[in-house]
């Protein structure tokens, strides 16, 4: 089994500057549900990794958060996608946790829960942060424009020391993938069936 990690904000839904506090602050970026629905053919679990200290600050709780990832499941099951997992770091950036990317944390546990050869799976994001937890777990990492992408490339390129894929959004990564994906399947047959869906928030491991 291998997967496509995807942070959320700026590259699922816009990032917003007072940080996305319920469903009605949520909003998909264009393409990105097309996009959704297309890395959902693939035999690849499909799984959002997050840092939301907007908890662990006091901002949000996780009962908000939680109910906004099962909103962004059901809108996006609703149009012919899936996401199979939902991890999300709670924690306050001054606790040093494992999760919270840049660390490779919730890639790890997810990679443990199921099964995942991350080496041959990827990371798709819109931070420098996002690059250096999917290079630290040993995945293919794309950098989008959307989100923070523009102002991450310079700090991406002092502090990332491998390659790195950019692409305009969700869905050029996705275009990515799909030919990486469809060389791999000339060699060998790929899953028809999702792997499983489901929603699980990670509070710590």
């Amino acid at each position: 089994m291998r997967a496509v990690f995807l942070d959320r904000d700026g590259v699922i839904c816009e990032n917003r500057p007072d940080h996305v506090k319920n469903w009605d602050e949520f909003q998909f970026l264009p393409e990105a549900k097309n996009s959704l629905a297309a890395l959902s053919r693939l035999g690849l679990a499909v799984v959002v990794v997050t840092n939301q200290s907007v908890i662990g600050r006091g901002i949000v709780s996780m009962s908000a958060v939680d109910d906004i990832h099962r909103r962004m499941i059901d809108e996006v099951a609703t149009f012919g996608g899936r996401i199979d997992r939902v991890v999300c770091c709670p924690h306050h950036p001054d606790e040093n946790c494992g999760c919270r990317k840049p660390k490779a944390g919730m890639l790890l546990q997810v990679a443990n829960e199921m099964g995942i050869d991350l080496c041959h799976s990827y990371m798709v994001g819109d931070a420098a942060s996002d690059l250096l937890a999917g290079q630290r777990a040993g995945c293919r990492t794309f950098m989008v424009l959307t989100g923070r992408g523009l102002q991450q490339l310079v700090p991406a390129f002092h502090s990332v020391d491998g390659q790195f894929t950019i692409t305009r959004n969700l869905m050029g990564a996705t275009t990515h993938i799909l030919k990486a994906e469809l060389s791999v399947a000339d060699d060998a047959e790929m899953p028809s069936q999702p792997y499983f869906t489901t929603l699980q928030l990670a509070h710590s491991f």
